[in-house]
């Protein structure tokens, strides 16, 4: 049985890739603590298993990061010095599609030849852009070794959601300035197969990871359900949303906010290419992966049986209304 190194197994992720690396491609799982164990008690005459393939799922892992206060490079360069000392010839990353950066400039969609351009005032993106850089620097060290970078949107899941994913979701279709720009998604089980691929067939080079198409803006406001708003001027709706933000009234940070104004959306026709297939729609993982409001799950003619209930209760409130006022008219010509 070949042996792969997994880095995040503990992780929603990291279960549906551990699964899937041991059921459908009949690995061995070896998490980096129990090689870094292995390798200690190590001697010539009995040493540790050999490793050829490693899968780093903590790099993307933002939450985790944000609760230790810790660099991605840093873990990214734990694994690196991890794979040199184990053998490791092919090794796979999962990045971000954030390393591209949301600007008004951006092609519709992005392919993997696009520069990496992150927004500087968000550390997680930028830090991502280094670990590319970290591991296609160990790629070519030396000859026969290949590296798979794996670029996901907004990943989603029901029981799998990060954070970050979630006020990036909370964000997009909620722009008082300009139209909202579209929106991508993948679930969680389709990134899982995609690292899976990438590991079997020791794919080589970048690979964005999303759903086919996106979401318009104004859909995924519906989808959110979002009242309408009034479109404010550009620089206005700026003031309103750092003003929502510093009273905890927004859902988004201030490294988070050019991804939520902006496009970003990617092409997946290179990882599609080599066989991977989402299964899951855009609006189907953000469905499934935020707690939308009861009243988008509803069918039509319920909406609209509640629409005329409303409209009758106003209706009565307001002749309730109206009869009391006359009531009160006439007692006072009475008095």
């Amino acid at each position: 049985m070949t042996s792969i190194l997994v880095t995040g197994t503990e992780s929603s992720l990291g279960t549906r890739v551990a699964k899937r690396l041991t059921g459908e491609c009949g690995f061995d799982v070896v998490s980096s603590a129990a090689q870094r164990a292995a390798l200690e008690t190590s001697t010539e005459t009995d040493p540790a298993a050999p490793i050829d393939i490693a899968v780093h799922l903590s790099a993307g892992d933002h939450d985790t990061r944000a609760r230790r206060r810790e660099s991605v490079t840093k873990g990214a360069s734990e694994l690196i010095e991890l794979a040199e000392k184990s053998g490791v010839h092919h090794l796979v990353l999962v990045s971000s599609a954030m390393v591209y950066g949301a600007w008004a400039n951006n092609p519709l969609p992005l392919t993997e030849d696009a520069p990496l351009r992150p927004d500087l005032d968000f550390a997680f993106a930028r830090q991502l852009a280094s670990v590319e850089q970290m591991v296609d620097d160990w790629r070519t060290a030396e000859p026969g070794r290949t590296a798979t970078v794996l670029r996901p949107v907004v990943t989603m899941a029901a029981d799998g959601t990060s954070s970050l994913a979630r006020a990036l979701a909370a964000g997009m279709g909620q722009r008082s300035g300009e139209d909202d720009p579209g929106a991508q998604f993948v679930q969680l089980d389709d990134l899982a197969a995609a690292v899976t691929l990438a590991a079997q067939k020791r794919l080589d080079g970048v690979f964005n990871v999303a759903a086919d198409g996106w979401v318009a803006g104004d859909r995924v406001r519906a989808l959110a359900g979002s009242a309408p708003r009034l479109k404010l001027p550009t620089r206005l709706a700026e003031v309103v949303a750092r003003v929502r933000w510093r009273f905890q009234r927004g859902p988004i940070p201030p490294g988070l906010r050019s991804y939520t104004q902006w496009q970003w959306l990617v092409s997946n026709d290179r990882l599609k290419s080599h066989g991977w297939t989402p299964t899951v729609t855009n609006e189907q993982a953000y469905v499934e992966g935020t707690e939308a409001k009861w009243w988008t799950m509803i069918t039509p003619k319920r909406k609209q049986e509640f629409s005329l209930a409303a409209m009758a209760a106003l209706i009565f409130g307001s002749c309730a209304f109206a009869v009391t006022l006359v009531r009160r008219a006439k007692r006072r010509r009475a008095g």
